[in-house]
């Protein structure tokens, strides 16, 4: 029998789970949206004995139920040995209030509230959604969406679900500073003390990926010793966050624009650490780069 790979997908609403879920439905996954919580085990364990593949649900404070059961459900599936990962979609409130204006929709905790006589403002909603979600964010694998082009999310959550299953999966993204430090590091190294290329005019219009502005880094003792360094300390700890049962480790690598030197340093950790059997490459401001 074909083993079951199931993805749940959650987060704070605005975020993109509609833009994820699509993805998954192109990728050959059944999407379920908005299913009741007290359905979602019973779902997938009959969805299992129906000889399904991939099934994909989303769930966020929209389900009807109690949410602080999710975590309960999890640990049920886990009892029954289907494959199945939990991706939950984040932004930064600047961005969040952003996309409603844009979109004009209301929050749904917003909805809700007007039902029961109350009211709050939009970022109070925000808020309050991320206490209820809380337990849900540390236990599965946190994207955050901030300042994202919908192309760069679909290809970050195709990369995801391509990756086998393994203990841990590690993630190096590089990322500008100047736009704020990703909401889904787990750790954060800070190279704007390196040279950089951005002074040189023939070097500017390149990335950290291209070779001129490598070897240019390369050259520099500066650059090889704080790489090693980063290195180093991920590989000491690395073992530490295995023990903990952590499924997933988000190492952000920041410089003032996210172009030259945040993505070499990216680059070389990854060939640095590619022994690592489920390994992620992430550029949040080169949306060209998405793998």
């Amino acid at each position: 029998m074909t083993q079951l790979k199931v993805v749940l997908l959650t987060g704070i609403s605005g975020s993109g789970k509609s833009v994820a879920l699509r993805m998954l439905e192109d990728a050959g996954y059944i999407c379920v949206d908005n299913l009741p919580l007290r359905f979602v085990y019973d779902f997938i364990t009959s969805m299992r004995d129906d000889a399904a593949s991939r099934i994909a649900i989303a769930i966020d404070v929209r389900s009807p139920g109690d949410l602080a059961e999710m975590p309960g459900v999890i640990s049920a599936l886990k009892e029954t040995h289907i494959e199945f990962r939990l991706i939950f979609l984040d932004a930064d409130n600047e961005t969040l209030v952003h996309r409603y204006s844009e979109s004009r929709r209301r929050h749904p905790l917003a909805e809700r509230l007007t039902q029961k006589g109350l009211s709050a403002t939009l970022e109070e909603c925000i808020q309050l959604e991320r206490d209820q979600l809380s337990d849900l964010r540390n236990l599965g694998h946190v994207i955050d969406t901030s300042g994202l082009m919908p192309g760069q999310l679909r290809a970050w959550i195709r990369d995801f679900i391509q990756a086998d299953r393994k203990p841990l999966l590690l993630t190096f993204e590089s990322f500008a500073f100047k736009e704020g430090v990703p909401r889904d590091a787990d750790l954060v190294f800070d190279v704007r003390c390196l040279p950089n290329p951005h002074y040189d005019p023939t070097l500017r219009p390149l990335t950290g990926r291209d070779q001129p502005v490598a070897n240019w880094l390369k050259s520099f003792a500066d650059v090889e010793l704080m790489v090693s360094d980063i290195e180093s300390f991920i590989r000491k700890w690395l073992p530490r966050y295995t023990e903990d049962t952590r499924s997933y480790l988000t190492v952000a690598i920041g410089c003032t624009g996210g172009k030259h030197r945040s993505v070499y340093v990216v680059e070389t950790l990854a060939k640095r650490f590619d022994e690592q059997q489920q390994l992620l490459i992430r550029h949040r401001h080169q949306p060209e780069m998405t793998g």
